[in-house]
């Protein structure tokens, strides 16, 4: 029986769930679910995604996840993929780690953002270490919510924060109770939040990611005042930085795949694509101010 096609939306806020095969556990140890993050963070920069809200339970996850015109199926199956490869190797085994592929259902409004993210951050309830006190769970960013941290440093928490109007201690205790009583993510919300008049929201605003790859060339030859055609050009240094960064953002601003980039650049392969896209990516996050006109220029 074919699998259902996955609902997707460029601009969609997404409730992300992952588990393991029956008969092993996703994450064994700590440093596990530190690894996990720290792929998350390694995607968050290529795919410049955001994170609302996690939690790491020892067979499965949660995230809530602002695809921010990316392609979620693309940062999910990067994460996922690389995890599995590491825990293969770390623990000496062999074959498929994840049960099918991720679960994915749309955010449609805020409501159900926030009783989501308040079932999420319940989920070690039944752990006996946290009965009562999940907020003590240190792989749940609800740690980072009363704090207002960022521990494993892929947190978003101004999006909800401000939603909710966590700056008000009443409403962060408000919030806790409410993580505490969620039994699901239809749980009915009977707390109130109190709201502050004028309070200023920050935009959510969506990277565009329709430029083509003939654009993304013209626009980073430009910017580096060299000609766009030297992108072509193989074993020269002087012209690594224009194919690194114009392979980077392909990748990241035009969903290319890298059989695609590898087409319009030509003589390359994927292996090459992916390597000089790692370069780029590092070049491009130590020029901000390349990246910003970059992204005015959309």
């Amino acid at each position: 029986m074919p699998r259902a096609a996955r609902i997707k939306s460029e601009e969609g806020i997404y409730h992300i769930m992952f588990r393991s095969i029956s008969e092993v556990n996703l994450f064994l140890d700590d440093l596990d679910k530190i690894k996990y993050f720290k792929l998350a963070q390694k995607y968050q920069q290529k795919f410049q995604f955001k994170v609302y809200a996690y939690c790491l339970m020892d067979n499965h996850g949660h995230m809530i996840i602002d695809c921010n015109g990316a392609d979620i199926s693309k940062i999910m199956h990067s994460i996922n993929f690389c995890y599995a490869q590491y825990f293969n190797r770390k623990y000496n085994r062999h074959g498929h780690l994840f049960q099918d592929r991720f679960k994915s259902k749309i955010i449609k409004d805020e409501k159900y953002l926030i009783t989501l993210s308040a079932y999420i951050h319940n989920n070690p309830k039944d752990l006996f270490d946290y009965k009562g006190q999940v907020e003590k769970y240190k792989f749940s960013s609800l740690n980072d919510y009363i704090a207002e941290s960022n521990i494993f440093e892929i947190l978003d928490i101004s999006f909800l924060s401000e939603i909710l109007n966590l700056s008000n201690k009443k409403n962060k205790k408000a919030y806790i109770e409410l993580v505490k009583k969620c039994e699901g993510e239809n749980y009915s919300i009977d707390v109130e939040f109190e709201k502050i008049e004028n309070l200023y929201k920050s935009e959510r605003r969506i990277i565009p990611r329709h430029y083509t790859g003939e654009q993304v060339i013209e626009i980073v030859a430009k910017y580096l005042k060299t000609e766009k055609n030297t992108v072509h050009i193989k074993y020269k240094r002087q012209y690594v930085k224009l194919r690194a960064i114009s392979c980077f953002l392909m990748s990241c601003y035009c969903n290319m795949s890298q059989n695609d980039i590898c087409k319009l650049i030509g003589n390359i392969t994927q292996t090459r694509v992916s390597n000089l896209s790692k370069i780029g990516m590092d070049m491009v996050l130590k020029e901000q101010e390349f990246l910003d006109r970059f992204l005015k220029s959309a």
